[in-house]
């Protein structure tokens, strides 16, 4: 397993839902993104013929200030970083760049573990590994082979004397078959739960699974996922949040009746950026959790996530990309948006909003300002 020491951070955190705030040496933050996908358009949009070179840093770059509140934040690559040629759908492999320009806009921890892991076969699967151990940006999903998926598997966060265990699964890889010696995790119900027996033996604070789960664009989460998500709070799973609707579902926060054992769940976080334009697809949440420490029980002190819509402005003639913070936005007039895509912001908005205020238990949205 992987142990994580990072300087400490002091946070500010406007936002209480579950209890007052707390001293900030006794707390550790946390923000998961959706889904980090590299279709064709994208990997066009990055690409500077005058320097030859891809460069995604303006993707992240106005929701960037967010990302770096927490200790650590966290998404799903979805996509490979396999190397030239580069392409989208059907089988990814992304430039090096993008993981680059993921790290230096705060994102410290990506999961590998879905549907596209295999796309680009062994090469693909070990080279992702290699890119993202290079860049020292921890990760966990997918493995080389079992012995290092034994040393690996649980990927322990440690700061702020809290200590927190990361597991990440799929359930599969398209069709496509894991090539040997690898590894990439899968919803397997005996091997879920052996490496929850094992991560015990880790002292933990808290367990938390990322999950890449449930049938594509629908607002609701199947039964199964409900299923699969109550054994895994019955056997020590602390929190849970999904990936692959790339759609929105519903986040609930519950507390046992004895007040001791307190479960989290966000069955999917949508799309973090990606080329999906349809209504429900263009957009996702970051969520926010923060965990306090008071002697020796730690508990989820805060929650709440923030929306945000892909933008596809044009710029010297070339369409790009940008994660955008939608209260911010909101709140200043939509910026200079231009009339069409400040349409379809509102209506992400107004579908994400009736969908949580409906749906969502204990979990409220951020509503950030815009900055001056």
């Amino acid at each position: 397993m992987k142990n994580i020491f990072l300087p400490i951070i002091i946070i500010l955190s406007s936002f209480s839902l579950f209890a007052q705030d707390v001293p900030q040496e006794d707390s550790l933050s946390f923000i998961f993104m959706g889904d980090i996908m590299g279709h064709d358009p994208q990997i066009a949009s990055a690409f500077n013929p005058e320097k030859g070179a891809y460069n995604y840093e303006g993707v992240f770059r106005k929701v960037s200030h967010i990302i770096k509140t927490a200790d650590f934040a966290i998404a799903n690559l979805e996509v490979t970083l396999a190397g030239a040629p580069y392409a989208g759908y059907p089988q990814f492999s992304s430039p090096d760049a993008l993981a680059v320009a993921c790290k230096k806009n705060g994102i410290d921890v990506l999961v590998t573990a879905n549907n596209h892991s295999c796309d680009r076969a062994k090469k693909g699967l070990l080279r992702t590994i290699h890119v993202l151990d290079s860049l020292e940006i921890p990760h966990t999903g997918t493995f080389k082979d079992a012995a290092e998926r034994n040393r690996n598997n649980l990927l322990i966060l440690d700061k702020n004397n809290i200590r927190v265990g990361l597991l990440n699964y799929t359930y599969g890889t398209n069709g496509l078959p894991t090539p040997k010696p690898t590894m990439v995790n899968r919803i397997d119900t005996l091997t879920m739960l052996s490496d929850i027996r094992k991560s015990k033996a880790d002292s933990l604070d808290k367990l938390i699974v990322m999950i890449h789960w449930g049938p594509e664009y629908q607002s609701q989460p199947s039964k199964k996922q409900i299923e699969i998500a109550e054994v895994l709070f019955r056997n020590g799973v602390d929190i849970i949040v999904g990936s692959h609707p790339h759609v929105l579902q519903k986040m609930e926060y519950s507390q046992a009746k004895d007040g001791e054992k307190e479960n989290f769940i966000a069955y999917s976080l949508g799309n973090f950026v990606s080329n999906q334009r349809t209504r429900k697809r263009d957009g996702g949440a970051m969520l926010k959790l923060t965990l306090r420490k008071n002697k020796d029980n730690v508990t989820l002190s805060n929650s709440g996530y923030y929306l945000t819509w892909v933008s596809r402005p044009l710029i010297d003639g070339k369409t790009m990309y940008e994660i955008l913070p939608c209260s911010e936005f909101e709140s200043n007039d939509f910026y200079d948006l231009d009339t069409d895509s400040k349409e379809k912001m509102k209506v992400f908005i107004a579908d994400s909003r009736a969908l949580f205020e409906k749906e969502n238990i204990a979990v409220v949205e951020i509503k950030a300002k815009a900055k001056n």
